[in-house]
């Protein structure tokens, strides 16, 4: 069930999608409220789930992570639990930044980040390919990001 947002919690959510480190006191300015309604909202924004966590951006190629792929993932299906299993597999694969089940072509996206060429062979050939449930893996590798968005674009009716 999603939370009943207004304006204001739309403002909120905005402000701090853009900029997580704004003190309260600029928050409640920019929104136009006092801080500490201000300070109540984002509370229960927190507490109710809207607000998951805050989380520090990255720079992968200033920590050495200068390769990052997509990595298509068909599941054999004739294993008990197969997608369970793989799932469980891939959380201890730490290069696996993300994980997807979709339609389509294939059953599982993973997004992939790792320091170099050979380590993402490395990493497909001793890992990725040794989960038992894998029944084939296809690699789009990713050569420039031309748009990243970390914000939703929330509209509130």
């Amino acid at each position: 069930m999603s939370e009943k947002l207004d304006k204001i919690d739309a403002k909120i959510l905005e402000l701090l999608q853009t900029n997580s480190k704004i003190t309260n006191l600029e928050l409640s300015k920019k929104i136009g409220l006092s801080p500490a309604p201000t300070l109540e909202r984002v509370k229960k924004l927190e507490s109710t789930g809207v607000i998951e966590s805050y989380h520090a951006k990255v720079s992968p190629q200033k920590v050495n992570l200068t390769i990052s792929t997509f990595v298509l993932v068909n599941i054999s299906w004739v294993k008990p639990k197969a997608l369970e299993s793989f799932i469980e597999n891939i959380q201890n694969i730490d290069e696996v930044t993300e994980c997807y089940v979709i339609t389509g072509d294939a059953d599982v996206l993973l997004k992939v980040v790792c320091k170099d060429i050979q380590s993402y062979e490395l990493l497909l050939f001793k890992k990725l390919s040794q989960i038992e449930e894998v029944e084939r893996l296809k690699t789009l590798m990713n050569l420039s990001n031309v748009k990243y968005k970390a914000s939703l674009p929330i509209v509130v009716e």
